[in-house]
């Protein structure tokens, strides 16, 4: 099978689509500043009631950029955005690509230590973070090369009605920063955008590089991945081709965050390259996602599958109109089929006139490059590739094209393949692959098989990881964290099945000789955890163990666990029937 017989059949699902796009070559925030030359009324984005119309946004990203450049960030610096969706991230992010450097994603909600990995990774000379997450980044600022920290914080994007409301209630729980702190504060950044004139645009091709997101990639460690100005503009004109019934000023409610590459890829950068109206959501909830899709009828949503299972079970949505959605996208993690079948089933009782549409893709091409048509589905597919997105299977590990419906490793191709993992060329080099095609392929480390129609089938994960509620978990850090305490001899980490988050952390761990396995034991190393894990990679339980399972080869056989913990759940759920 050659590889260009396995590319999208767009034309013949869709006829109006091309096979084939001419794409942008400029940067992000070129493309971004061409649409609000051409659209500078229309609404960018929306913030807590409150729209920023693209004559506005861009006037701000200019603002920042002149900022940043005053601070002493010069062309290829690294910055750091630990945000949540907010008008300043926006801002921040547009801007770094303005002065030509480059934006370094992150969660804002990350540990201390992690934190501290991914500036001394980067080498971020500048980092940008809320109010509440100050001390965070204060903590461990001797041990990086920042420069300047930006302070940022919800209130200063709200309307007076509101920004007094914050303050009395979330406002209120933030641990206040010293007033001699060693930051610029957001209004005070911007301000210093009065003391600069000149040469605050910097010329940037699409080969540039322009952000970094990290992933754990085919070994679990965590790596920057490194993406380019065409990867994001690509991207944008990949979605919006696939979206035929996309129009000027469509809304699309951007809940999935901008550290993520569905939300920055999709739902901003996608949006806003293309004239469209974000929605955004800074903390997102069930509730307030519900809440918004109905407020703003909104016409596109993006979420992962805990999202749509949580939205089936909200009273609020009782009786809601959902008639103004033109697409519903599923990502991050398998759609199960009932799942599917149930949330088709809620849009059709709510005036919806389409179905959810499943996804596919990897950090390492910006996100999605796979996706179902909107008048075609099969049964358990993720769908047919984006338009100049190539497809193969292979013998995992090789370059030996298997035939339609045999499963083997998952390759894709095309122009949203990043450029490298940053610091990391053997990986690099394992990862991406030039064929004798000449094209340069994603070894994804995913397992799939693909029908004589291209409809892609994913069927599992070569690379051992936890998904809960659509972030991706890596094991293997999290026992290197844990082996790392004193009191640790040997940890392992799995994945239990949960019916919200679709799988939820649990450790085993066996303890140095002679240190007891009490309940003051446990709750020292959850505390470890806490200060050192992200809040959604936390484990939700610790199980002490005398000894852990090994395979033939000695190592932790940590499928036994698994198979013992879905036993554990099945014997529960067969208790109450027989009792």
């Amino acid at each position: 099978m050659d590889a260009i017989t396995a590319k999208t059949p767009w034309e013949s699902q869709m006829g109006e689509i091309p096979m084939h796009l001419e794409y942008y070559e400029c940067s992000m925030v070129d493309r971004i500043m061409q649409v609000a030359e051409m659209y500078p009324e229309q609404v960018a984005f929306d913030f807590m009631g409150r729209p920023t119309t693209y004559r506005q946004m861009a006037r701000e990203i200019e603002r920042c950029s002149k900022a940043l450049k005053t601070i002493g960030v010069r062309e290829n610096d690294k910055v750091t955005i630990a945000m949540p969706n907010c008008p300043q991230a926006i801002f921040m992010f547009y801007a770094v690509n303005m002065v030509g450097a480059v934006a370094n994603m992150i969660h804002p909600l990350s540990a201390e230590k992690e934190i501290e990995f991914y500036l001394n990774e980067s080498e971020s000379v500048t980092a940008i973070t809320l109010d509440q997450f100050y001390h965070k980044f204060e903590n461990i600022r001797a041990n990086t090369k920042v420069v300047n920290i930006i302070i940022a914080s919800v209130k200063d994007a709200l309307s007076r009605p509101l920004r007094a409301g914050y303050m009395l209630t979330e406002g209120r729980k933030i641990q206040k920063i010293p007033k001699d702190a060693p930051v610029i504060r957001w209004k005070e950044f911007m301000r210093l955008s009065n003391h600069c004139f000149y040469n605050y645009r910097v010329a940037r091709r699409g080969s540039d590089p322009a952000v970094i997101l990290y992933s754990g990639g085919t070994t679990g460690t965590t790596k920057g991945i490194v993406l380019t100005n065409k990867n994001f503009n690509a991207l944008g004109q990949q979605v919006l081709a696939a979206n035929p019934m996309f129009r000027i000023g469509d809304k699309m409610l951007a809940a999935m965050p901008l550290f993520h590459g569905f939300g920055l890829g999709v739902c901003i950068h996608t949006m806003l390259s293309q004239g469209g109206r974000c929605v955004l959501v800074p903390r997102f909830t069930a509730e307030s996602y519900a809440k918004l899709i109905t407020k703003y009828r909104c016409n596109f949503i993006a979420g992962v599958p805990t999202l749509y299972e949580a939205l089936l079970r909200l009273p609020s949505m009782d009786g809601a109109d959902l008639s103004c959605l033109k697409g519903v996208f599923s990502g991050g993690d398998s759609l199960s089929i009932e799942l599917k079948k149930k949330f088709d089933k809620f849009l059709y009782d709510h005036n919806a006139v389409i179905q959810v549409r499943e996804g596919y893709g990897t950090t390492e091409t910006v996100t999605a490059c796979c996706l179902t048509p909107p008048n075609r589905y099969k049964e358990g597919s993720i769908g047919i590739p984006f338009p100049d997105i190539y497809i193969k299977i292979v013998e995992p590990g090789t370059d030996r094209e298997l035939p339609y419906g045999e499963e083997g490793e998952i390759l894709l191709a095309g122009p949203t393949v990043m450029a490298e993992y940053m610091k990391h060329p053997e990986e690099t080099a394992q990862t991406l692959r030039r064929h004798a095609d000449g094209l340069t392929w994603v070894y994804t480390g995913d397992l799939g098989t693909m029908d004589d129609e291209g409809f892609i089938y994913f069927r599992g994960r070569a690379k051992r990881m936890i998904i809960s509620s659509g972030y991706n978990i890596y094991p293997g850090q999290l026992e290197n964290i844990l082996d790392a305490h004193e009191k640790v001899q040997m940890s392992c980490v799995i994945g239990v099945p949960d019916p919200y988050r679709m799988q939820k952390v649990k450790a085993f761990v066996k303890l140095v000789p002679g240190t007891p396995k009490t309940d003051e034991t446990r709750e020292e190393l959850l505390a470890y955890c806490r200060k050192n894990i992200a809040k959604y990679a936390m484990p939700y339980d610790i199980e002490f163990r005398d000894d852990m399972p090994k395979t033939l080869v000695g190592k932790v056989a940590y499928r036994v666990l698994e198979e013992e913990e879905l036993a554990k759940i099945a014997e529960a759920e067969k208790a109450p029937a027989s009792s």
